[in-house]
């Protein structure tokens, strides 16, 4: 069963991430795992969510961090990771969706469909699926969580941003479709559970200031502040977060 080692919202708590062997994911399984979940990451890239779990057990001696390679794009495996996970913990408190993806253009004239091909799965498809698998554990969890992370630039999108800004507007709409199902059966009581989406302009991260030292990175959200501001979602209750974006830089 579920052991934690905080004493907050998330002690005990058992929260799958998917994308975790980027920077962002990196950064939420050790805010995590600093409070006391229990963390199920998963990746594309094995090696990468390996390095990410063993960081996080390194950092938080005791906290228990685990690793699990699933294809995020196979409806079945993705059911059978959600299923996984409440079978060795006893309980899913959250579904935290990292991945992402990115492919932009000169101009719009000069859009790549296959551009779209890509992102679809990257970034609706794989939404799809995990809010699917993992409904019905968040909905019998007391502490329910679905969080997605989109861009500000679905609010306003670009010229050569159209793949991108389309796709994660779809995942976003996709979210709160989710988040409605949950306030339905929650009924007079309110949402046992919530979804809920992070807006960031952009992400940045150690490795691409020192890329760019003479970078300004103007509005772009840390890894660790995302991070933080995922972990805090557990403080607030189900009804407040639940299909809300919660906006985490400026509102083009």
């Amino acid at each position: 069963m579920a052991n934690g080692n905080g004493n907050g919202a998330l002690s005990g708590a058992v929260i799958a991430v998917a994308g975790a062997g980027g920077p962002a994911g990196r950064a939420t399984l050790m805010r995590l795992a600093e409070a006391g979940a229990v963390v199920v990451g998963s990746d594309a890239d094995p090696q990468r969510l390996a390095e990410a779990v063993d960081a996080a057990r390194y950092a938080h001696g005791g906290a228990t961090v685990v690793g699990d390679t699933v294809d995020l794009l196979d409806l079945q495996a993705t059911r059978d990771w959600a299923g996984r996970i409440e079978k060795d913990f006893g309980r899913v408190d959250g579904l935290v969706h990292l991945v992402g993806g990115w492919r932009g253009s000169s101009s719009f004239a000069g859009t790549d469909l296959a551009d779209w091909e890509l992102l679809e799965k990257l970034l609706i498809r794989t939404v799809q699926h995990t809010s699917l698998a993992f409904f019905d554990a968040l909905q019998r969890s007391d502490r329910g969580r679905y969080l997605l992370t989109s861009a500000a630039g679905t609010a306003k999108p670009t010229a050569g941003n159209a793949a991108y800004a389309a796709s994660k507007a779809a995942a976003e709409a996709w979210t709160l479709a989710m988040a409605d199902a949950f306030r339905k059966a929650g009924g007079e009581d309110g949402p046992r559970a919530a979804a809920a989406i992070l807006v960031v302009k952009a992400l940045v991260h150690d490795a691409m200031r020192a890329e760019r030292p003479n970078a300004k990175f103007a509005g772009f959200t840390d890894v660790t502040e995302l991070a933080e501001a995922i972990a805090g979602v557990w403080d607030k209750p189900a009804g407040e977060v639940n299909g809300n974006r919660l906006w985490l830089t400026e509102k083009p």
